[in-house]
């Protein structure tokens, strides 16, 4: 009995020694902030950097990147285009196939794999930005040349809003010709 109540108090001081460290503001946490925020590459709206924080501090569990959900409706709309934005390549690359697979399943294959999307994406930019960070961090020791290496290596891709924007309007385009082919086709034989 008195083993498991010191083992007990060991464990309660280390967990309060543990959560005094996490409080603390510390220069490691302030250089993790800012590259981070590098990062995400939108200073001018430190809720977003806020918002990877948060979806990245879930992935980290004691040093142990960890999948699990975290909602995002850029990654929900988006898809594809959102992993490509976010220059996590081989993220987008894997839900390309994932979404050719699915299409065979009709209406519920394709939903399935938005819902997923929104759900996990933000998980594959986590691992795409501990891959940089890694990389980064192995060529160079200077903190200041390691922070101006993430806004050069993360950020994102403006061109992949142009892609998407153009891709949609030429699917509507296309829809809307298909439609009035179907139409003209069907008055003329009579049956509409």
């Amino acid at each position: 009995m008195e083993d498991n109540q010191s083992e007990l108090d060991a464990f309660k001081a280390r967990s309060k020694a543990r959560t005094e460290a996490e409080n603390e503001e510390s220069p490691s946490s302030e250089y993790e902030a800012k590259m981070l925020e590098a990062f995400v590459g939108k200073p001018e709206s430190p809720e977003k950097g806020l918002w990877y924080a948060i979806a990245f501090n879930k992935y980290d569990v004691n040093g142990i990147d960890v999948m699990k959900w975290h909602w995002s409706w850029w990654a929900f709309m988006g898809g594809i285009f959102f992993l490509l934005y976010r220059k996590a390549y081989a993220a987008a690359g894997g839900l390309f196939l994932i979404s050719l697979v699915s299409g065979i399943i009709p209406f519920w294959g394709g939903l399935i794999v938005w819902i997923l999307t929104g759900g996990f994406s933000t998980y594959f930019v986590y691992k795409a930005y501990k891959t940089k960070k890694l990389e980064i961090e192995a060529a160079q020791s200077d903190e200041k040349q390691r922070i101006f290496m993430m806004e050069q290596l993360g950020g994102y891709n403006q061109w992949v809003i142009w892609v998407a924007v153009i891709l949609n309007v030429l699917v509507l385009v296309a829809f809307a010709v298909f439609a009035s082919t179907i139409m003209t086709v069907a008055t003329q034989q009579g049956t509409y």
